[in-house]
Order: structure tokens, then C-alpha cells, then sequence
């Protein structure tokens, strides 16, 4: 049964990022009706913080209550690794080309597995050093090979992606020690989403909200997005978190990429080149090598 459990998890983490990538479907939508990249982020986190706390008021409310000693770790959760992450993505891409953007916020792995080796003296065993040069040479690919527009404060911002995207699994990992899935992802998106209000211009997005012909239309879809790419795959992603280490767990996320390529190609008709194809093959090649290792271990 545990052994079961065990080998659960890893599909939970390729779950959560088979959802993550389908957000251009999501994002590509919503920008129609005039929001900005940091709206959209502003009400899918909201949208996401009042799932969680839903869920968590009728699964078990007992998990509302938190230390306040652990108060600046889900600060950081909340501010330091969604928000940011966030922020500095959708900023990197408004001064650099998408595949750029996208190469550095996938430098993820690496700053995970060396914040795994500080804080929980994890192994760097050379399975898992294959793997993360597979995984991260497959986004590079799928992304598309650019350095175009790159200056300085893009690098920064993209870099500061990566690694607040990390943050996740490092800080959920502690987190989950004390917590609940549940209480930690609900308390995660309560401090982001009210982050992201200082940030996305309320009184704007309110007035775009006012002014759609189809509001309710409009809201539905908005909770859709907050279910398919943030509720469903952070709640996996952080229940994966129980029994995968943060390392492996930032390596097989990497499917995120291949799979928003797939939409790209199979909803907007986008083209995929031949380095595009081996970009994919190596991504999945560092997933099941992952898994291949986990399941003989």
C-alpha cells in the first residue's frame, strides 16, 4: 500500500503540469476582454484563494488555524514564491521574446535541486543530473533557441522566475511537515491574491469587469481558469510534494512546456519544427527516466 502511495505521487506532479500548460488557452481568452497580464494573474489567484479556502472551510476548518511562528513561511509561499514568480514572469515578457522568457523560467530544476542539496541534504545522484540536463536541454528546445532583446534587467527578471518558481517546492516541502495540502495552499493563494491587488490596478480591472456584455459569462470563465490552471494543479502538485522530492518534483514539472506546445500546435495551429520534436522527446525522456529510477529504488 505505501509502495502505492509512493509511486502516486509523480503522476500527481506530471498532472500538475499537463494543467499549467494548458494557461495560454486561458490566458489568450481572458486578453480579449482588455486585461493585462497582471489582471489575469490577479484574478486567477483569486479566483484560486477562494477555492482553497472553500474547500479547506468544509474539509476541515480546524485547518484555518496556523502558528504564528509559521506566518513568514506562508508569507514567503504567498508573496515570495506565487506572487513573484508571477511578476517576474509576466514582466519578462513584456521585454524579451516569449521563448526566452520561457528558457530562464525553466532554470526552475536547477535552482530546486541546489536548494534541495542546502536545506534537506538531498543526493545529487547521477540519475537525476542526467535527467535535469534532459529536462532543461527539451525546454530550451521547446521553447525555441533565442536571445534576442535580452538585456540585463530581463535576465534578472527571468532568473528571479526561475527561482521563485522553485521556491514552491522548497518552502511546500517544509510546509507539508506541519500542514495540510489543503491549509497550505489555501493560506499560499489568500497572501498572493492579496498581493497581486497592489499590483494589478483594481480600480481598471474592476471598470473591464463592469463593462462586459456578458458578465456572468465572463465570471464562469474566470472560475474556470482558476480551477483548471491554478485550484487543480497547485493542489496536485503540492499533494505530489508528500512523497516526491522537491528535485524529482521540479524535473517531471518540466512537462508544463511540451504540453503548451501540443495546445499551441493543436488549438492555434502554431507549427513545431524538427528541434521543437526533440525538444519534446527529451522532456519526456527525463520523466520516465525519473520515474524508472523511483520505481526501482
Amino acid at each position: 500500500m505505501e509502495k502505492s502511495k509512493r509511486n502516486f505521487g509523480p503522476l500527481l506532479i506530471i498532472q500538475a503540469g499537463c494543467f499549467w500548460g494548458s494557461m495560454g488557452i486561458f490566458v489568450r481568452k481572458l486578453s480579449t476582454f482588455g486585461f493585462s497580464p497582471i489582471q489575469i494573474v490577479s484574478v486567477r489567484l483569486t479566483i484560486a484563494a477562494l477555492v482553497f479556502a472553500f474547500l479547506l472551510f468544509f474539509k476541515d476548518r480546524s485547518g484555518f488555524r496556523i502558528a504564528l511562528r509559521d506566518l513568514p513561511l506562508f508569507l514567503g509561499l504567498g508573496f515570495g514564491s506565487i506572487l513573484f514568480f508571477t511578476v517576474c514572469y509576466f514582466s519578462a515578457i513584456t521585454i524579451m521574446p516569449l521563448s526566452t522568457a520561457a528558457i530562464l523560467l525553466y532554470t526552475s530544476p536547477i535552482w530546486i535541486m541546489l536548494m534541495s542539496v542546502l536545506f534537506f541534504h538531498e543526493k545529487l545522484n547521477r540519475i537525476k543530473l542526467i535527467a535535469l540536463a534532459l529536462a532543461f536541454a527539451g525546454c530550451v528546445l521547446v521553447s525555441g533557441i533565442s536571445g534576442e532583446g535580452l538585456t540585463l534587467t530581463g535576465l534578472m527578471l527571468g532568473l528571479g522566475s526561475g527561482i521563485g518558481y522553485g521556491l514552491y517546492s522548497i518552502l511546500g516541502t517544509i510546509a507539508l511537515r506541519k500542514y495540510s495540502p489543503y491549509t497550505v495552499t489555501t493560506y499560499t493563494f489568500l497572501f498572493a491574491a492579496a498581493g497581486s491587488w497592489l499590483v494589478c490596478g483594481p480600480a481598471d480591472l474592476i471598470s473591464k469587469f463592469a463593462a462586459a456584455e456578458n458578465l456572468t459569462g465572463l465570471l464562469l470563465f474566470c472560475v474556470l481558469t482558476g480551477l483548471v490552471t491554478a485550484v487543480i494543479p497547485f493542489l496536485a502538485y503540492t499533494l505530489g510534494l508528500r512523497t516526491v522530492e522537491a528535485s524529482k518534483a521540479g524535473i517531471l514539472a518540466t512537462i508544463e512546456p511540451l504540453v503548451a506546445t501540443l495546445v499551441g500546435i493543436i488549438v492555434f495551429s502554431e507549427p513545431i519544427n524538427l528541434l521543437s520534436g526533440l525538444g519534446i522527446v527529451l522532456i519526456l525522456t527525463a520523466v520516465i527516466l525519473l520515474n524508472r529510477k523511483k520505481a526501482s529504488s
